[in-house]
């Protein structure tokens, strides 16, 4: 099983970006997916989930409105769009699966700062 997160960088307050989550290993289209984010010195907190074929999202109310979670079956690759973002949406963004065994990728690092 191997998550890959790509798309983070640095973004002035305000701006956009769009992070992937690109998977292999396991059959992604029968799996929900979520994003985890962790801020510099906090814990590790859940961002958004989506169900396997992507008819249900959630989101934590910290992003609600501003970030959309996605996915492509046909890919095997799971997104989020960000947008509005604020200094403290600054941390490194997870992907996670949840195969009876919980996968995670090694992150990406989203940056907002002007």
């Amino acid at each position: 099983v191997q998550l890959v997160e790509s798309g983070g960088g640095l973004v002035q307050p305000g701006g956009s970006l769009k992070l992937s989550c690109a998977t292999s290993g396991f059959t992604f289209s029968s799996v929900a997916m979520s994003w985890y984010r962790q801020a510099p010195g906090k814990e590790r907190e859940w961002v958004a989930e989506i169900t396997s074929a992507g008819g249900s999202t959630d989101y934590a109310d910290s992003v609600k409105g501003r970030f959309t979670i996605s996915r492509d079956n046909a890919k095997n690759t799971m997104y989020l769009q960000m947008s509005s973002l604020k200094p403290e949406d600054t941390a490194v963004y997870y992907c996670r699966a949840d195969l009876g065994t919980t996968y995670w990728g090694k992150g990406t690092l989203v940056t907002v700062s002007s």
